[in-house]
């Protein structure tokens, strides 16, 4: 099964694709970044727009996004909200099912712990796929351990 991962920001959303058959493989991952000078639809389209692009080149099933808590900036949150929105509607156009764990699930299924630092989820990402170069920034590696997490579920690994 192929399962594309995804943390939505509106300035940056990272993704990245892998497939489950036989082993975890990273097929692709990349970042979606959007200018602060542009007006808010043209930054949500086009993070739409390029999340329909890798769909339609990758074929994902499953999207894994992380649940999201707002913490003290209501200005963030709104566009986190506004981007998780278009993500969700890319979803829903291409047929994915979606998942949306908690962080603590997410670095439970890649570390072992709920309360793993980032950096201890970005080794583990690192190790699991056999990655030989540090992937960055946090917001792909927070994609491809959602990937992973949405992998970790029962009778998805073939």
């Amino acid at each position: 099964m192929r399962i594309l991962g995804v943390d939505p920001g509106y300035g940056r959303t990272g993704w990245a694709v892998i497939d489950t058959k036989g082993s975890l493989t990273l097929l692709e991952y990349g970042l979606i970044e959007t200018s602060g000078k542009d007006p808010l639809s043209k930054r949500l389209y086009r993070i739409f727009d390029q999340l329909m692009a890798v769909s339609s080149r990758l074929m994902p099933k499953r999207m894994v996004l992380e649940r999201f808590h707002p913490g003290k900036s209501m200005t963030t949150a709104e566009g986190v909200y506004q981007a998780r929105g278009v993500v969700l509607a890319a979803a829903g156009f291409t047929g994915c099912e979606v998942i949306e764990p908690t962080a603590a699930q997410v670095k439970l299924a890649v570390t072992g712990s709920g309360k793993a630092s980032k950096e201890d989820v970005r080794i583990m990402v690192e190790r699991l796929l056999d990655i030989k170069e540090p992937i960055r920034p946090d917001d792909v590696v927070d994609a491809i351990a959602c990937a992973i997490a949405g992998s970790a579920l029962p009778g998805v690994i073939a």
